[in-house]
């Protein structure tokens, strides 16, 4: 199985509504409530993702996916609870343990990534970004970021959109 047909079967694992899809299936913009608000940010996250994966996919041959790991996994550090097991990582990355275990082995492959035994107990495994995926993330994070604000530029043009894109850019610390 290629890589591309892996990662194509574990973005289909976590599929994300497409924005267009998930604009039919929200109730009518007449009828307030949570359904509707719910709707509108499935629709603001979907558009987003989207922006963004064609953006890093095309500077970066990396998935928002991959950006992510690499990116929860570069900020561990080797004081007390500084490192993540898989579980932590599948949480912080939302997606299941077994598909966060297939991405990491992926990116291990890509040299991205290295694994050793937790020497306090040798059950876990950690997980730690190498030199090559720190390097990789550093280049990504301006391409990442911009398609960021790309799409919430977008998406706050429309007006169903635009009251969470508000919220979203509220929640930034300043630059």
């Amino acid at each position: 199985m290629t890589q591309r047909t892996r990662e194509k079967r574990d973005t289909q694992e976590t599929a994300v509504p497409q924005p267009a899809a998930a604009a039919t299936d929200c109730p009518p913009a007449d009828a307030p409530g949570l359904a509707q608000g719910w709707c509108a940010l499935s629709a603001l996250h979907g558009r987003i993702e989207s922006h963004i994966e064609r953006a890093l996919q095309a500077a970066h041959d990396l998935s928002v996916r991959e950006f992510s790991v690499l990116n929860v996994l570069s900020e561990q550090h080797d004081g007390p609870g500084g490192h993540l097991r898989m579980h932590q990582v599948a949480d912080s990355v939302v997606l299941s343990q077994s598909a966060t275990t297939r991405l990491v082995t992926r990116l291990e492959e890509r040299g991205l990534l290295s694994r050793y035994l937790c020497p306090d107990d040798r059950r876990g495994i950690y997980t730690n970004v190498t030199p090559d995926g720190l390097a990789l993330l550093v280049e990504a994070r301006p391409t990442h970021n911009g398609a960021l604000r790309e799409a919430l530029k977008d998406a706050a043009q429309r007006p169903e959109l635009a009251p969470l894109v508000t919220a979203v850019e509220t929640l930034a610390p300043p630059e």
